[in-house]
């Protein structure tokens, strides 16, 4: 029992914008299986791969079509094994997402009108989708039947013991073919409240973010995830489940990671956390205080392929450069989102008619297409027509270019990567100028600058690394003490 994952560091590869091994423009499992000595080289313990399966991609493969099979436009079961032979063969541990709260409606069961297996009614309530308008689409028998997503994502019946059997069956089909765990999308949405109130309905309604849901947290949804957990823990290896999970409370998030349930859920918390001292300690503290409630570790994430990429959230590299410092520093666990380690910022300026996300297509305020523009490898980019377009300037900051830089990203990166295996024990905060962070885990000490200010931290130590120069504004260093 190695309890690997404790403190991991995972790298979330995008794999239709990670990298193309057939040049056709589209990310496949070939160019991740080609790119595997790069993520060795950064210095990751585990990917996590986003769907590749069977898919009419009106959602990226977030549509799943058939669980059992890799999409011809990413490769075969073939080039899936090969990869994850590949991976484990360099030390790297294999996560792949289940998509368990919906189905495509191209999948079989959808096609062949199996409606118990999905969630149909004789007229819609007043629900609407996560991606903007109703979330009920009629059929042409003037059924309506439910989607929290796009239309063509119709959502699963989870009271349906054959569902669950089916799922059962899925994660032991790629349990086999040797990934290592799965991160559960929409872990927190797969059950529903039996009536299916109105929002209005003021016994049903949970506050999940900004938005009044009464179809996210319920409590029946944990009992699948033990279900999951029985299967995961049935497996050599420690194989682990990640929970996608949005909570309306940290008390209610910390029962997603109860020891019989899933290892893992993402700090959603700690990512949208402001850059202010005050505010990103509260957000470590009360992260530290959930998982630990039950004895599971903390996950740290500053991007993901949902999210507006930190360089842009926060407002200036300089800024993402020292927060990647604070989170490598943290206890627990770290997942990387491909590109960070090189600085790259959101992409603001796509023109519409190349955007493709289905949520901006439905919610032209929302949209995601920025954050997934495809890797620079090489000053020349290293795509052939890419599916989305790559911006010129990328050149500076293609894989090629920072590599061997001493002072870019990618460097950094690689450093903290690896002095981050030495760093061990509970975090212990050290007293320090307002605007500023400082703390101690056993002979490191962290110290980040938020003030806008030169600040002299006066620590006694070696210098191990620095985002800049230690106490610059915007800035983040790490000392080994003794």
């Amino acid at each position: 029992m190695t309890a690997w994952w404790r403190d991991a560091v995972i790298y979330e590869v995008y794999v239709r914008s990670f990298a193309d091994g057939n040049g056709d423009g589209v990310g496949d499992l070939l160019g991740v299986r080609d790119r595997l000595p790069y993520l060795k080289s950064l210095g990751v313990d585990a990917i996590w791969l986003t769907p590749f399966y069977t898919s009419p991609m009106a959602d990226f493969g977030y549509d799943v079509a058939d669980y059992r099979d890799v999409d011809p436009l990413f490769g075969t079961l073939g080039d899936f094994k090969a990869l994850v032979d590949d991976a484990h063969g360099l030390g790297i541990r294999v996560i792949v997402d289940i998509v368990p709260n919906h189905t495509s409606d191209r999948h079989a069961w959808f096609q062949q009108g199996l409606r118990d297996r999905y969630i149909f009614r004789d007229k819609p309530n007043d629900w609407e989708s996560i991606f903007g308008g109703s979330a009920w689409t009629q059929t042409e028998d003037g059924q309506w039947y439910l989607h929290l997503f796009a239309p063509e994502q119709p959502d699963l019946n989870w009271d349906n013991p054959v569902v669950r059997e089916e799922f059962e069956q899925i994660l032991r089909f790629w349990l086999d073919l040797g990934v290592d765990g799965f991160r559960v999308d929409v872990a927190h949405g797969m059950v529903k409240p039996a009536d299916l109130p109105d929002i209005g309905h003021p016994d049903q309604v949970r506050m999940v973010g900004s938005q009044k849901v009464p179809y996210f947290d319920n409590d029946a949804v944990h009992d699948i995830h033990r279900s999951f957990r029985r299967i995961l823990d049935s497996y050599p290896g420690e194989r682990i489940g990640v929970a996608e999970a949005w909570a309306p409370s940290p008390e209610r998030l910390a029962l997603y990671i109860r020891p019989d349930e899933l290892h893992q859920a993402f700090n959603f918390h700690y990512l949208f956390a402001p850059w202010e001292a005050g505010e990103l300690r509260r957000a470590i503290d009360e992260s530290l205080a959930t998982s630990g409630s039950v004895g599971a570790p903390t996950t740290w994430v500053l991007s993901n392929h949902d999210v507006k990429r930190h360089v842009t959230r926060y407002g200036s590299l300089a800024r993402a450069r020292a927060a990647a410092l604070l989170t490598l520093a943290l206890p627990g666990s770290a997942y990387l989102y491909q590109g960070e380690e090189l600085g790259l910022p959101e992409v603001l300026d796509l023109p519409a008619e190349v955007c493709q996300d289905p949520q901006r297509l439905r919610d032209p305020d929302s949209g995601r297409d920025g954050c997934r523009v495809p890797l620079p490898w090489t000053r020349d980019l290293g795509w052939t027509d890419p599916w989305l377009p790559i911006p010129a300037d990328w050149s500076d900051k293609s894989v090629e270019a920072e590599t061997g830089d001493p002072g870019s990203t990618l460097e950094l990166y690689r450093k903290a990567l690896e002095l981050r295996r030495g760093i061990a024990g509970d975090l212990e905060w050290l007293g320090s100028p307002g605007g500023t962070l400082l703390f101690r885990r056993g002979d490191l000490v962290c110290a980040v600058n938020l003030t806008g200010e030169h600040v002299d931290f006066a620590i006694e130590g070696e210098l191990m690394v620095a985002s800049d120069t230690p106490g610059a504004p915007d800035s983040a260093a790490w000392w080994k003490v003794k």
